[in-house]
């Protein structure tokens, strides 16, 4: 019997589970909250407490290991674009920048507007198709060039992402990186599979070090973890790591609509688009859409509307199941909600119009935001592929897996193709099961 662990650090909670590559098993899945952001920084700052991290990883380890102290390797995924400086030895620099900071839009010193702004003059669009269409605000590009303008870029240092992070600092190593993460920076040259060094020198990040670039799968050191001995392999993208839980496979268009969502299609050949250009496996490429405003906009309403019960001592269980049930009751509405409450596809400011008396309610109010989220998918399908080069909707996500009023709206406007769900919520764990399995010989 062999068994690994796997690990998602996510925006919200860490999972992990224990992976039984012999029976293909998902096992004894964990959640501990992520640590919360450092307190008392400015409000465009978002930045977690890298020892704080590496300590709950640390704890979630342990309780897996209690249930599978025969455990033999260590596989992880995380959330992609956040930025922590590192040494030679892999140890924090910085606190980890988030994809949440949005410091590239404070003012620049040097120019007009903000220094997103400059950042965009000074890139090329050609540059940043061969980035991959990665330059947005909080992704570690914008947050580098901001740190540079601050001069509070530290040199000799690895410009590192989340989970390379943990694994250098559990293991002892060097950092290193591959394509799902490597990419997340905004400075990887799709064509050339590797860093875009003439870009790096121009934005005056030259004198930091860029981790090297390994293959998926490759095994980059060994951890002990309350006298256990782990091999870990290296770190995968968390949407990449989804999309294999979900076995998507070419033809087939996913939308994962979760907190975050995005829609992504498989291209053999390295595609060009309205879209963002990622790695994927074996050689292959995602075209994809990000920034889908979904769970993270429907949340704005829910803590709107669950205000006054926090404040008592009497707040509301399950919101979730309510507005599931109010939602089915509406056949149509006319109230309008733009669910554009960050920055997004579809802008950066949302709206709710067209009220009446008659229409200012939860169901409503719900039903109005899934028509707006349908609409939003068939625009990303048809950037994504405007002849429709695919024959079936995959649907991964707890929204996407607990709505069928969303997924059946989502449908229709799409003509009703045929469709799948994902075989479990738990995606990202799912595709680390299947990235060990891949990569450790089972």
């Amino acid at each position: 019997m062999t068994r690994f662990l796997g690990v998602d650090i996510g925006t919200t909670f860490l999972k992990g589970a224990v992976l039984d590559l012999g029976i293909r098993a998902v096992q004894h899945v964990r959640r501990l909250p992520m640590p919360g952001p450092v307190e008392g920084l400015p409000a465009t700052r978002y930045e977690l407490d890298p020892d704080a991290v590496l300590s709950a990883v640390r704890q979630l380890l342990s309780e897996l290991l209690r249930a599978a102290p025969d455990a033999t390797g260590l596989v992880i995924c995380s959330q992609v674009h956040c930025l922590v400086l590192l040494d030679q030895n892999g140890n924090p620099k910085s606190n980890i920048i988030t994809w949440k900071d949005q410091r590239s839009l404070e003012p620049s010193q040097h120019g007009k507007g903000t220094l997103f702004d400059e950042l965009s003059r000074t890139v090329s669009a050609e540059e940043q198709r061969q980035l991959g269409g990665e330059m947005r605000v909080g992704v570690p590009i914008t947050t580098l060039f901001a740190l540079r303008d601050r001069g509070e870029l530290l040199p000799d240092n690895y410009a590192s992402s989340l989970s390379d992070f943990v694994i250098a600092s559990l293991c002892k190593v060097e950092p290193t990186t591959e394509p799902t993460l490597a990419s997340a920076h905004g400075l990887y040259h799709i064509e050339h599979s590797d860093w875009h060094h003439e870009l790096i020198a121009r934005l005056g990040f030259s004198k930091l070090l860029w981790p090297r670039i390994r293959r998926p799968g490759e095994q980059v050191g060994v951890t002990n973890i309350d006298g256990h001995r782990l091999t870990c392999y290296t770190p995968i993208g968390d949407q990449q790591c989804a999309l294999l839980g979900a076995e998507l496979q070419e033809g087939e268009l996913s939308l994962n609509i979760s907190t975050g969502s995005q829609a992504s299609l498989i291209s053999s050949d390295l595609p060009r688009g309205d879209f963002q250009v990622r790695p994927y496996f074996d050689g292959k490429w995602l075209r994809t859409i990000v920034s889908v405003p979904a769970g993270r906009s429907l949340g704005v309403l829910v803590d709107l509307l669950s205000e006054m019960s926090r404040s008592t001592d009497h707040p509301i269980a399950r919101p979730w199941d309510y507005i599931r049930t109010a939602v089915d009751r509406i056949h149509t509405t006319d109230i309008e909600v733009d669910l554009s409450f960050f920055a997004s596809l579809t802008g950066d400011r949302g709206s709710i119009t067209n009220i009446h008396e008659g229409n200012l309610t939860i169901g409503h109010l719900f039903a109005a935001a899934f028509r707006t989220m349908a609409t939003n998918y068939s625009r990303c399908a048809n950037l994504l592929s405007p002849d429709r080069q695919w024959n079936r909707v995959v649907f991964s996500g707890g929204l996407a897996l607990g709505f069928p009023r969303l997924r059946q709206g989502i449908l229709g406007i799409l003509g009703n193709p045929a469709h799948r769900l994902c075989t479990t919520e738990e995606d990202t764990l799912a595709g680390l099961r299947m990235f060990a399995m891949t990569y450790s010989g089972n």
